[in-house]
């Protein structure tokens, strides 16, 4: 029952993680009082599956990967309430509520569940994962070009350059808008491709591809993209220090990439 109790607080959460989808499209989300109350009713179930395994089992939860993964996503959660409760930090929810979510999925993969009713169903599901991740890629590699133009444009008017390529460029408030927008679609892109994929691979292989070096680095890459849509929808971060940033998550994504394609047979080594 302990498996169940994690599953359903994995669904309650997976509301903060819409939240969070809302707040970086729209700069703004209404879905924040219902995902509270769904991400506080997650953390007292989440609580009620660690208590009931730890009973059952007669041991501290924290026996391996899934346990203490999943015991650092409640922590995590008890966080935030916490924090939430005592100064009404929302916007910290746009960085938590998804990696609460995604941890405690990984938590609730430790038991098997039947494989796919049909081919036909697995392999859509597969498509819908790889078309997920080539329109994130492609919305990070907009951001970084444009990333690129905003710094050369940057340096252009520091040292009043004229003529040439500088004229063509659009304004720095353009290209910024653009980071912002494309950056935006590319975490959405990317977290329901990451979602997409590790339910493929569960249902596929159980719990074979955890620990592997290409998930190791596609996890990576999600995290940074995370910070960057936090760091810049939160904290305020615009301009060249989004640029930098969203340059360093285009060459994690090439990595990335790599890893699930040509350094493949390497890494698996």
């Amino acid at each position: 029952m302990s498996m169940f109790w994690l599953r359903v607080a994995t669904v309650l959460y997976a509301a903060g993680l819409l939240h969070a989808i809302l707040t970086v499209l729209r700069r703004q989300s209404t879905a924040f009082r219902p995902a509270l109350i769904c991400f506080h009713a997650g953390v007292m179930l989440h609580m009620v599956a660690i208590v009931e395994l730890w009973f059952a089992n007669g041991r501290f939860p924290a026996d391996n990967f899934f346990e203490s993964v999943s015991l650092c996503a409640f922590l995590i959660a008890l966080f935030f309430v916490a924090v939430y409760w005592q100064y009404s930090f929302a916007s910290l929810a746009v960085f938590l509520f998804p990696l609460v979510f995604l941890m405690t999925l990984l938590g609730a993969t430790e038991v098997p569940v039947p494989s796919w009713s049909s081919r036909g169903v697995r392999d859509a599901w597969l498509l819908s994962h790889v078309g997920l991740v080539l329109l994130g890629y492609a919305a990070l590699l907009l951001t970084a070009l444009a990333s690129v133009f905003y710094l050369i444009q940057e340096r252009h008017l520091k040292r009043k350059t004229t003529g040439g390529l500088f004229d063509k460029l659009p304004p720095l408030g353009t290209l910024d808008d653009i980071i912002n927008r494309s950056m935006g679609f590319g975490f959405v892109l990317l977290t329901l491709a990451t979602v997409t994929g590790m339910i493929w691979a569960f249902i596929e292989s159980g719990t074979r591809w955890i620990g592997e070096a290409k998930i190791a680095i596609s996890l990576l890459t999600w995290w940074l993209c995370l910070v960057m849509v936090f760091l810049r929808t939160s904290a305020g971060w615009r301009g060249r220090k989004a640029a930098i940033l969203a340059l360093t998550v285009l060459g994690c994504s090439a990595l990335t990439w790599a890893a699930h394609v040509g350094l493949q047979p390497v890494l698996s080594r």
